[in-house]
């Protein structure tokens, strides 16, 4: 009888999961007997974390490319309804009436995160880069500025303001002054651009530690950035931005990054959820108290060491999650829960990248060991963004599935 492993979400923890869960098909032989779906809204993988950049060319990658060597089945929609009871999903497919009914006999819910946008006026006409339609819109808008004579000479039209001053933000904001500049130069236009980076924190950039601030300064200072620190923005109009204190800042870009929650799908499930939304999983990516269902990724919170630290909303965890998530559902749905593998993930690192100055790199969960800076830390931070993230380049389904092996300490699970 055949069995159904369907992954929901094709961002890194969904890929991998599907990609673990092929391995685990094949290494137990049973590559006739479990059919292993993805579902996501999209045919391709956004390396998300790439958002920032200006050539966006290489941030999708054709979902086909990966889960067709691996005999991974692709249905693009989006799940609207789970029935975790009754273990069948509702799917809404573009250009399909009505929604399609998919069953399954495990389930890892890779969902990821969305947008957490604050509640102030007009926040809706803030772009971001939270998603790769949205880093295109946003790289749309840039180019399309000055293209008629009224705006080269409107107020802000070379002013850009990033909402959010956490990782995202500082990324953003530090490659924002050329693609003002470029845009400007090749539309034409004179004076100077600015971008001013808001954020409610006493000092900008402050969440990445003590270890990494002087970097980021430095950064900031030399791509020309303006950092407003301690304050808020309370409504943003077409023209502009009033920050909380009364400022009022001209601007034709406004960039919201203001941090993410867990898919809201996750309610679904009826069960307590952190205080981003994350579903709590096991040492085996298994959602607690819900039969037959894992979970991944920026929708799932685990525990990554024995010091007890959680996992964070970061592709550096979602993506061992996912090759856990997937390895396990399929040990898990054939009876042999001797062959599970215990998560951990005891190493934290962290590595900025802040525009042409460089990078910055620390360790520790606390981030408070500097590894490198400047061009040094570029190097790391060029090859995480490439090939560490990427799945193997070529469509050869052996090296897809030797890179899906679970080996982050994984250790044999006790039962239960």
């Amino acid at each position: 009888m055949i069995k159904r492993v369907v992954v929901v979400g094709g961002g890194f923890a969904g890929l991998w999961s599907a990609a673990a869960a092929a391995r685990a098909r094949d290494e137990l032989g049973l590559t006739e007997e479990i059919v292993i779906t993805l579902i996501a809204p999209d045919p391709f993988h956004a390396i998300r974390v790439r958002c920032y950049e200006a050539d966006l060319t290489p941030v999708a990658v054709p979902l086909d490319n990966v889960l067709g060597p691996i005999n991974v089945g692709r249905i693009e929609g989006t799940v609207t309804k789970i029935d975790a009871s009754g273990r069948h999903l509702a799917v809404q497919c573009p250009g399909r009436p009505g929604s399609l009914t998919l069953e399954y006999d495990r389930l890892i819910l890779a969902l990821g995160s969305v947008l957490s946008r604050p509640a102030v006026s007009g926040i809706d006409l803030a772009f971001d880069i939270d998603t790769l339609s949205g880093a295109r819109q946003l790289a749309s808008h840039l180019g399309d500025l000055g293209r008629d004579a009224v705006g080269l000479d409107q107020t802000g039209c070379w002013t850009a303001i990033v909402v959010g001053g956490g990782l995202v933000g500082i990324e953003l904001a530090c490659e924002l002054p050329a693609r003002l500049a470029a845009a400007r130069d090749q539309a034409g236009g004179t004076g100077p651009v600015r971008t001013v980076l808001v954020d409610r924190s006493a000092e900008v950039g402050s969440p990445m530690g003590g270890a990494a601030m002087p970097a980021i300064r430095q950064a900031l200072a030399a791509a020309g950035v303006e950092c407003i620190s301690g304050t808020g923005v309370a409504a943003i109009d077409p023209t502009g931005a009033a920050l909380s204190d009364g400022t009022y800042i001209p601007a034709l870009t406004v960039v919201c990054a203001t941090g993410m929650r867990a898919n809201p799908l996750a309610e679904e499930l009826g069960v307590a959820r952190d205080a981003r939304g994350r579903l709590p999983v096991d040492a085996l990516m298994r959602v607690t108290g819900v039969p037959a269902v894992f979970a991944a990724g920026d929708v799932a919170v685990a525990t990554a060491d024995e010091a007890g630290h959680q996992t964070v909303m970061s592709c550096q965890h979602a993506r061992p999650m996912g090759r856990f998530a997937g390895y396990n559902a399929v040990c898990d749905l054939v009876g042999r829960p001797d062959l599970c593998l215990r998560f951990a993930a005891p190493d934290y690192v962290t590595v900025l990248d802040l525009g042409a100055w460089g990078a910055v790199y620390t360790s520790g969960w606390d981030r408070d060991r500097l590894v490198a800076d400047g061009a040094a830390a570029k190097v790391t931070k060029r090859l995480i963004n490439g090939s560490r993230i990427y799945p193997p380049p070529s469509r050869d389904g052996a090296a897809i599935l030797a890179a899906a092996a679970p080996i982050i300490q994984a250790r044999p699970a006790t039962t239960g």
